[in-house]
């Protein structure tokens, strides 16, 4: 099968506030996102970028070949298929994506398109999220008991949010073998708790971090790690009350855990090893809805979304406090929906920054070049 490829929508300009060097990298006249900032979408040797798009009035799983621009569309779903690939994943050892699609874990070769069902979600779950061992030998997820607790939307709003939460579904982490037509899928770990956000470890194969999902305020313990060879599973970063903490994420080196939250409103960002040991947390006086680092020494944060701060930012962490924040350059999002969300991350060797923003109506995916950090305006100075 020859998968059809389309002209580059790339283009590049100097950032309006900061003259930061920007690619924006879709320009179509339907909503375009990358994936989740905790799945890095980079594939053929960082060469290329998957990414999740509307266009045609039909949901789909595209790449990039980010030299050229030159599009790639991977699925061929027909007109009117509603859907996200914000939770694909890709194996980090072959050029190979996983998703969910109708209830079914689909296992796709992104370079011919071939598309196997590795597992079928049975009756009466749901399934969500997709993240591969880093020896590529499993994909991990989450099956949550269907409950019937009203109008659910979770991508629009979070209608259903707090519903969902209160219902303490009965939820499992599953791993499921990537290779082989068994079918099978093994349950990690089971609770009577809403599950979500299951993230594995870059360089760890038997680890990895998953969150008791729901208003944050409300949860007890967000950060939980489990180790698929001992079964084991402990918190991360003990939580005390009234602390709101989450949006955890792996660093690069497979052992780093980085997070930001809250104590008694008083925002703060930190990252632990996933042992609980060499833990630094510091406050962090300009909340941010997500936060990504490659290391702990330099942190890409997306504004906070009440007073919608239109700006991208970066932090330095020199060892006791951080320094900052910066501001990288304009996003002008509205994060009206979940594909709407910034979700800045770097790419793998730190030069630059991706995100999706919609600032003239529909979302796009831009790459953010990263100067050094003393060139970049303060945020006082760009909002004086």
């Amino acid at each position: 099968m020859r998968l059809p490829i389309f002209p580059s929508e790339k283009r590049t300009y100097a950032d309006r506030v900061t003259g930061v060097t920007m690619h924006q990298l879709t320009n179509h006249m339907a909503h375009s996102y990358h994936l989740y900032f905790t799945n890095p979408g980079w594939w053929d040797g960082d060469r290329r970028l998957l990414f999740g798009s509307d266009r045609g009035n039909s949901s789909n799983l595209y790449s990039i070949e980010l030299a050229s621009g030159a599009l790639t569309r991977l699925t061929d779903n027909p007109p009117g298929t509603a859907g996200s690939y914000q939770g694909a994943s890709i194996n980090p050892v072959r050029d190979e994506a996983y998703f969910w699609r109708d209830r079914r874990l689909i296992a796709i070769d992104l370079h011919s398109g071939q598309q196997r069902t590795l597992f079928d979600c049975p009756d009466g779950w749901d399934a969500s999220g997709t993240n591969c061992t880093a020896d590529g030998r499993f994909v991990c997820g989450v099956l949550r008991q269907q409950l019937d607790v009203g109008p659910v939307d979770l991508g629009a709003g979070y209608i259903g949010f707090h519903e969902i939460f209160a219902a303490h579904p009965l939820c499992r982490v599953i791993c499921v073998p990537t290779e082989g037509a068994s079918q099978q899928a093994e349950t990690l770990h089971e609770e009577q708790n809403w599950i979500g956000h299951v993230n594995t470890s870059p360089r760890q194969a038997q680890l990895l971090t998953f969150c008791h999902e729901g208003p944050w305020h409300l949860v007890e313990q967000r950060m939980w790690v489990l180790d698929r060879h001992s079964g084991r599973v402990w918190k991360l970063r003990p939580q005390q009350p009234g602390e709101a903490v989450g949006h955890e994420y792996w660093m690069t080196d497979g052992a780093t855990i980085g997070y930001h939250g809250k104590r008694h409103e008083e925002a703060f960002y930190g990252f632990i090893r996933y042992d609980n040991t060499k833990g630094i947390e510091r406050p962090f006086p300009h909340d941010s809805n997500h936060f990504h680092s490659n290391t702990p020494e330099l942190i890409v944060a997306d504004g906070p979304q009440r007073g919608l701060t239109p700006y991208v930012l970066l932090c330095r962490f020199d060892g006791a406090k951080f320094e900052g924040p910066r501001v990288l350059c304009v996003h002008r999002g509205s994060r009206h929906i979940q594909h709407l969300h910034i979700h800045p991350r770097f790419t793998p060797d730190g030069r630059q920054v991706l995100f999706t923003a919609d600032p003239r109506g529909y979302g796009q995916l831009f790459l953010a070049e990263v100067p050094p950090f003393e060139d970049l305006p303060t945020l006082e100075q760009v909002s004086a």
